[in-house]
């Protein structure tokens, strides 16, 4: 009999955010769902992230920024093209924005720090999965770009390391095949 954690988590997978519907996390469930996803490898202890969430206008007002930003640096941007960035937040009901923040000149790597807020989106991706809702974890330009980061009130040693949409999935989701994990084990010395 397989274990009932191990079996939740070969279960999971990712919805396209285009796919997310209402509802949507209530504030005590996005609360259990942080809790979670902050119990992850952490060497330091340096808790190096933090979280950002986007409903209703705020998931607006940030994609009407994406739009802007992409307007100003693409002057031949169709309507189509400006549309896109400015909903490219509007279909999952909730995103949590997950900021790495970087201690430089710590004796813990920023690779490591980097890899502990990483792993804080995994977690948020499989606590959503456990209480009944599906996510995906996206990044995009827009984690990338500094105006983005000054508009999401980011300091200059944070990051975007992932925005998680999280809703109700509105069809059954395609699941991918996995790769064969024996294929990917070798043993050393061999």
């Amino acid at each position: 009999m397989e274990n009932p954690l191990i079996a939740l988590l070969r279960q999971r997978h990712s919805v396209p955010s285009r796919q997310l519907r209402e509802p949507a996390p209530d504030a005590g469930q996005l609360q259990q769902m942080l809790q979670t996803a902050v119990h992850v490898p952490d060497h330091g202890r340096l808790a190096p992230w933090r979280f950002i969430e986007l409903r209703d206008e705020g998931r607006r007002q940030l994609g009407q920024a994406l739009a802007d930003i992409f307007r100003r640096e693409h002057t031949d941007a169709t309507e189509a093209a400006l549309e896109k960035e400015s909903t490219r937040f509007s279909f999952a009901p909730l995103v949590v924005v997950v900021v790495g923040r970087i201690t430089p000149g710590h004796k813990v790597p920023v690779i490591e720090q980097q890899l502990s807020a990483g792993c804080v989106c995994l977690q948020l991706l499989q606590a959503a999965h456990a209480l009944g809702f599906a996510a995906q974890w996206l990044t995009g330009w827009a984690a990338y770009h500094p105006d983005i980061h000054a508009t999401l009130g980011l300091s200059a040693d944070e990051q975007v390391i992932g925005f998680v949409h999280i809703g109700t999935p509105a069809a059954e989701a395609v699941v991918r095949p996995r790769p064969d994990v024996a294929a990917l084990l070798s043993r050393w010395p061999a």
